[in-house]
């Protein structure tokens, strides 16, 4: 949230996240974007509390455009309605915001991607790059099964990999400066302890947070923000940080729904910032777009903003391939329009026929052929999960699942679960 004498360009970058969330909600991706109430209160004491929870949910709606509903105090017996065994006597103010589930937004991008004429390989790694007179002309991609290394010729190359983006800015220039540095937030998942109607984020100290969020029919902790200089690949959680969460989530939350063996996944992931001075915390959030020797276009940034960060890519092509008209696009990804989930209703249970359309959306039905071809496409991974065997051949068929944890943690829901069977 801004906080009072917040910087223009902080300013900005909230203001455009809230446009964009809201073309994501609204028209992009509706299924896989959900409003979602927020509960906010500060652990903080005098000015910074008021900061916090009064004066920063207020500026906040004002970058939204006043945009109903209002943010608004709320009493203890809405908090309790709203979040079953919340535990904390301190005010709380109730904000509209948003929950999304950034593996599937990201895959349906790429479906989307693939249905305007992409191509997408999955497991490839660059290696290095062929260059004409100075410029780069083709990437030299690494096959996971150690054959000769494939050369895709191009007339640009434009480096989106996240984390491992000044990597490939190394292997265009090994004299290059970094462009960014990386952070990593780590997650805890708990099962759920009645409904859940909102989310909660306990501000701790006016820049980290802690914060709670109904997820899947789970519970998603969150999050560490510390300086992370490993392999990209290898992040991980350690027990000392997850030991912090919990003990944050202990402000708010009983101590026996706390409790470590109650914990059925833990995950970490890295976060790319622009280089700076100052801790992680404070990083700013803006994308960059940088441009090399060699005409590689570097960009990072933000999930939410990520259609900006695109344009900003697209902006940096050389003349003759950019372009003539350069504005976001708000088709639909692939399940964005509404399901007919007669056949769903009928063939499935109500939880596992909710549980796929809140994945796959419009497509959910899709899953319904493989029981043409599978006895078993139908019948639950596990049963004490919502996830089908047609979710596993979809994700191989239409989805480029590789191994077995890209349809475990990165296709359904069984590895957060804590259900991955051998």
């Amino acid at each position: 949230l801004p906080q009072p004498g917040a910087s223009f360009g902080r300013i900005r970058l909230v203001r455009e996240a809230h446009r964009e969330r809201r073309v994501l909600l609204e028209r992009v991706a509706p299924h896989l974007v959900r409003r979602l109430p927020f509960l906010l209160a500060s652990a903080e004491q005098g000015r910074s509390r008021y900061s916090t929870v009064v004066a920063g949910p207020l500026a906040y709606w004002a970058l939204d455009g006043f945009r109903k509903p209002a943010p608004r105090l709320v009493t203890a017996g809405e908090v309790g309605d709203l979040v079953p065994q919340l535990q904390t006597g301190v005010t709380c103010v109730l904000l509209e915001e948003a929950v999304t589930d950034d593996g599937r937004l990201t895959l349906a991008t790429v479906k989307a991607a693939v249905g305007a004429g992409a191509v997408a390989a999955n497991y490839l790694r660059v290696v290095g790059f062929e260059r004409s007179r100075g410029t780069i002309s083709g990437a030299v991609l690494e096959r996971p099964d150690g054959e000769d290394p494939i050369t895709v010729r191009c007339r640009t190359v434009v480096n989106a990999t996240g984390p491992w983006l000044d990597h490939l800015r190394l292997l265009e220039d090994p004299k290059r400066e970094p462009a960014v540095r990386l952070s990593k937030g780590v997650h805890l998942v708990l099962p759920p302890e009645g409904e859940w109607r909102a989310a909660f984020t306990l501000s701790l100290d006016g820049s980290r947070h802690v914060y709670a969020v109904p997820w899947r029919g789970m519970l998603l902790l969150g999050t560490t923000d510390t300086p992370y200089e490993g392999d990209p690949g290898a992040v991980a959680p350690d027990t000392a940080e997850e030991r912090y969460l919990l003990a944050a989530a202990s402000r708010f939350l009983p101590e026996e729904r706390l409790r470590p063996d109650r914990v059925s996944c833990s995950f970490a992931g890295p976060r790319v910032l622009p280089r700076g001075d100052g801790g992680t915390y404070e990083a700013s959030r803006e994308h960059i777009v940088r441009v090399g020797p060699a005409g590689m276009i570097s960009v990072g940034g933000k999930l939410t903003t990520h259609r900006l960060v695109t344009l900003d890519a697209l902006r940096a092509l050389p003349a003759e391939l950019r372009p003539r008209k350069l504005r976001p696009n708000a088709d639909p990804l692939p399940g964005a329009l509404p399901p007919d989930a007669r056949d769903l209703h009928l063939r499935l249970d109500d939880a596992t026929s909710r549980h796929l359309i809140g994945l796959y959306g419009g497509e959910a039905e899709k899953l319904l052929r493989y029981a043409t071809r599978f006895p078993d496409a139908l019948e639950k991974v596990h049963p004490d999960g919502p996830d089908i065997w047609a979710q596993v051949y979809h994700a191989v068929d239409e989805e480029w699942a590789m191994t077995i944890e890209d349809v475990v943690r990165r296709r359904t829901t069984l590895g957060v679960r804590r259900l991955a069977t051998d």
